[in-house]
């Protein structure tokens, strides 16, 4: 083939390596391991998110090996690149955690520009840290090559030494509020510091790795379980071995994300997190995926969808299992065969394994009789969604609840305010938040903070201190999977610029609910008004660097948050 006529199965690395003008580029390929029969093949590129940060990522690069070999062996080359984590469970509560959803953008960028850079003609990405699904999914759509997103997958629950109880990062984070609350020692606290987090893996509950796991799968770009497999297993060697021939595949059948990403696969996607309990995370990351795939999708969009949906996952942090537990009964294929078997899934969207969801479900077998991890359609945990997206005077262009019903429907309050998470997380842990308190932390939305962190510290030292259903917290902010109690985030306009959070007074009386799913200030408008006419402008406190560059280009959380909408 001529440069001007690339080999239909090297479409991108054939324009890089054929022909004499590419001398120079093969001769810097062959001390990287290419023979003269390599540079006939398809160069596959295998996305690794390995890293010594977190043991979310640890074991990512054996598996990325695992996916080197498989591709190798069916007749691709495969090429390793690595791209960047941030762990949100050690940054958590610390100025840190500023940068966790900007990786998700430097994520999607690096792993779009080695592709496009070296020609690969397909991609395997592997991710393991909350913000490396996302943004190996932003890259994939953005680049539009075959693709298959492999999970790291998740890590195993921890013992406690004294309770046998099984534990995790977010019972660390509880107990930090157990803590200050007197009711454990620093002994207590140690023992469960050093039993949380056995060893590699995603974070263990239905938080945002394992959420944004299982939305992939149902969106067709990882191979059937890979979201429900422990990240230490053989059944996980074996689905990083699958990946490379299966993009190989798709490179022969023509199959591109874009035919795989459709609306319909996104509204699976929806259907599978409520029905898993999942995290409000989700919410913002499809709706970057669905930007990046030039796919329509909003806010409202998980409200339809969540009025049919039931909640049947009795998972972590709100019920009784993790993901460790889903693996030992099934995994995901016989959830989602119970909603396509009710109507609630599309089954003829096209997966990565070139068939359709309802193809690859044809054969699945139900879960066992005797397990309760996921509750039957006729007795589930919520009628209808847990995700609710709120508006109001408070939030006219939408928020995020997470809402079990556990919690109760419905919280009045009165507002005690905090300019960031740190004086908020000082007061709880000080006792000074007390119930019948709505906690408003303002200043921490994409632009305000900038990047938007998380709030475990505070969701947790709430539950730790023992008020999980007598104190509300909102926020501009946003919150771990892990987070749980009567809470609401992704409040847009957030108050950077200028939205009605900005300008809450101590005392005020707000009310959530989630029956109408409405966020309200009882304050006049013209009360309103005149607290913004006497508002002073927000000064950004980042002027230069990645938090600067992502300030000044992200768009609203209402809207993914991504960097690239306007350019």
């Amino acid at each position: 083939m001529s440069a001007s006529q690339p080999d239909p199965l090297r479409p991108h690395s054939s324009v890089i390596t054929d022909g004499p003008s590419r001398a120079g580029a093969r001769s810097m390929l062959r001390p990287v391991g290419f023979t003269d029969e390599d540079f006939k093949k398809p160069i596959v590129g295998i996305a690794s998110t390995w890293s010594m940060v977190t043991p979310c990522n640890m074991h990512i690069d054996a598996l990325a090996r695992e996916a080197e070999s498989g591709t190798n062996a069916a007749g691709g080359k495969a090429i390793i690149f690595g791209t960047i984590t941030v762990s949100d469970g050690i940054s958590m509560g610390t100025q840190g955690m500023r940068y966790s959803l900007v990786s998700r953008e430097v994520i999607a960028d690096s792993i779009e520009t080695v592709t496009g850079g070296e020609g690969f003609d397909a991609v395997v990405a592997i991710g393991g840290c909350d913000k490396n699904m996302p943004g190996c999914m932003m890259a994939l759509a953005r680049l539009n090559r075959p693709s298959v997103f492999v999970y790291g997958g998740t890590i195993l629950p921890g013992i406690h030494p004294d309770t046998k109880k099984e534990c995790d990062i977010v019972s660390v984070y509880e107990a930090i509020g157990q803590h200050a609350a007197g009711k454990i020692d620093d002994a207590g606290l140690r023992k469960i510091e050093e039993c949380g987090v056995p060893g590699p893996g995603s974070c263990g509950g239905m938080y945002t790795a394992n959420t944004m796991a299982n939305a992939i799968e149902a969106l067709g770009m990882s191979l059937p379980n890979s979201s429900a497999q422990i990240a230490i297993s053989a059944d996980k060697k074996a689905d990083c071995r699958n990946a490379g021939p299966a993009a190989l595949a798709l490179l022969k059948a023509g199959i591109k994300p874009s035919d795989i990403m459709t609306r319909k696969a996104f509204e699976n996607a929806i259907t599978v997190t409520i029905a898993l309990g999942g995290s409000t995370n989700a919410v913002l990351h499809l709706l970057a995926i669905a930007h990046c795939a030039n796919v329509k999708l909003s806010l409202d969009d998980f409200t339809r969808i969540g009025k049919r949906v039931p909640v049947l996952g009795d998972l972590k942090p709100s019920g009784k299992y993790s993901m460790a537990h889903l693996s030992r009964v099934g995994g995901l294929p016989p959830l989602m065969k119970i909603l396509l078997d009710a109507g609630l899934l599309h089954g003829d969207c096209l997966t990565v394994t070139g068939k359709t969801v309802a193809e690859n479900l044809k054969n699945v077998q139900p879960y066992p009789a005797d397990q309760d991890v996921i509750r039957p359609l006729s007795n589930p945990i919520k009628s209808d969604s847990h995700l609710r997206i709120l508006y109001g005077n408070l939030a006219p262009t939408g928020a995020v609840a997470k809402i079990s019903g556990k919690e109760g429907l419905q919280f009045t309050g009165k507002a005690i305010v905090f300019e960031g998470e740190g004086k908020a997380l000082d007061a709880i842990l000080a006792g000074k938040v007390k119930a019948g308190h709505v906690v408003v932390i303002r200043y921490e939305g994409p632009v305000g903070a900038p990047g938007m962190p998380e709030m475990l510290s505070p969701t947790s030292a709430i539950m730790g201190r023992g008020l999980g259903k007598d104190v509300a917290l909102i926020t501009d902010g946003r919150f771990s999977g892990g987070s749980h109690g009567f809470v609401v985030g992704h409040i847009t306009p957030e108050a950077a610029v200028g939205g009605p959070i900005g300008l809450i007074k101590n005392g005020d009386t707000i009310t959530i609910d989630a029956v109408k799913n409405e966020l309200t200030l009882a304050v006049t408008a013209k009360e309103i008004a005149a607290r913004k006419k006497a508002k002073k402008p927000f000064m950004q406190k980042e002027t230069r660097g990645v938090l600067a560059k992502y300030a000044s280009h992200v768009t609203s959380a209402s809207e993914g948050a991504v960097t690239d909408k306007d350019l």
